[in-house]
């Protein structure tokens, strides 16, 4: 598969670390690649940059009025683990379509591929060209209760359908509670907005600050061509 659009942007490495999320912030476990059998080694998938963290933490302060809070799905990602999720996801659509994975006639291969790294990164070793969450700058998250109950958005994280993407529910206004469905997006993404993230087009739950995909995001949005990402790859 071709290169994502942002990996073209140059990366100047602040070399901020790796922290844990604080307990202040609600965790979905136990955590789904982990139990997969994704290969974390001694990584966390609940660690981010240091000021991806500061900026997470006045995101979640906009959602008091609501009563609500993020709930964090997952957020850095070693390379390998990239990788083995990819996989997983691959094997797992050729499953659903009834074919077997082995034997695949390259067509349909493609078609599949294609439908894969519509919402997930290349899991590329290019330190030029990372996957957004192993910069640690991207967090999957969602929104839940007071007692910590994730809400229902209207579609699963990780959810390879159209429902995925940020804006179905405003197109599709006829569907089941889809104007509950649209609010409780727009208010996470007001939520993080304001903290300075930038959402995936593809994925309602994905949030990135700092790594290539916000810095072209903001190119996009702005026309300021002088915006580069200040996390890279990194390793634990």
């Amino acid at each position: 598969m071709g290169d994502k659009p942002y990996t073209s942007i140059p990366i100047e490495e602040c070399g901020e670390p790796l922290a844990p999320l604080p307990p202040t912030f609600l965790r979905l476990e136990p955590h789904p690649y982990q139990s997969l059998g994704a290969p974390y080694g001694t990584a966390s998938p609940f660690y981010l940059r240091a000021g991806v963290i500061a900026a997470l933490e006045r995101a979640q302060a906009f959602l008091k009025p609501y009563g609500w809070q993020l709930a964090i799905f997952d957020a850095y990602r070693p390379i390998a683990v990239q990788q083995f999720m990819v996989a997983h996801t691959f094997a797992t659509l050729c499953r659903e379509g009834g074919h077997d994975p082995q034997q695949l006639e390259p067509a349909i291969a493609n078609q599949i591929w294609q439908q894969v790294y519509q919402f997930w990164a290349v899991p590329s070793l290019d330190p030029q060209k990372p996957p957004p969450h192993s910069t640690g700058a991207a967090v999957d998250l969602t929104l839940a209760d007071a007692e910590g109950c994730p809400l229902d958005m209207g579609g699963a994280i990780d959810e390879i359908s159209e429902r995925s993407f940020p804006d179905f529910y405003d197109r599709h206004p006829k569907q089941t509670n889809a104007a509950c469905f649209a609010r409780r997006r727009q208010i996470l993404y007001q939520a993080m907005s304001s903290a300075g993230f930038q959402r995936h087009p593809n994925e309602w739950w994905h949030f990135s600050l700092g790594d290539q995909l916000w810095a072209w995001q903001i190119r996009q949005q702005t026309g300021q061509q002088n915006i580069s990402a200040r996390y890279g790859r990194i390793a634990l």
